[in-house]
């Protein structure tokens, strides 16, 4: 089974190793070669909706797997505790299906977000106004 090694950065470098994650925890990304060997560059945000990143003080877990359907090779992996567990070849229309369904998470995500940030500037205003006065 392949592996991959990992190493935390602040900055991810111009020039990857093969075989290397390279998280960013200031930036939420990690970057890596693709792991099928093209030496395509995979990016992975780290966020609520896109890509978890698990530490479990020696080994690295991405979820969800990593579907590389816009690069040539098409790959499809998961990283679990630095393995490599390869996945199968999804055809367009499921990859079609999970990227709108991506698309709906996040702008739901962000619509609620965004919703809980003006009620906080609201009540922020609304405090500041009152306790002056």
């Amino acid at each position: 089974m392949k592996t991959i090694s990992f190493v935390f950065v602040e900055h991810i470098p111009e020039k990857l190793d093969e075989g290397i994650i390279y998280v960013s925890l200031k930036y939420c990304t990690a970057v890596h070669k693709c792991c099928c060997g093209c030496q395509e560059e995979v990016v992975t945000p780290l966020s609520p909706v896109d890509w978890q990143l698990t530490f479990d003080g020696k080994t690295i877990t991405l979820d969800p797997s990593i579907g590389n359907w816009g690069l040539k090779c098409q790959s499809h992996y998961w990283i679990r505790k630095n393995k490599i567990i390869w996945s199968e070849k999804w055809p367009d229309s499921k990859i079609k299906l999970l990227q709108e369904a991506d698309q709906i998470e996040k702008e739901g995500y962000y619509k609620i977000i965004n919703k809980k940030r003006k009620r906080l500037w609201k009540w922020f205003f609304f405090y500041f106004v009152f306790t002056i006065v």
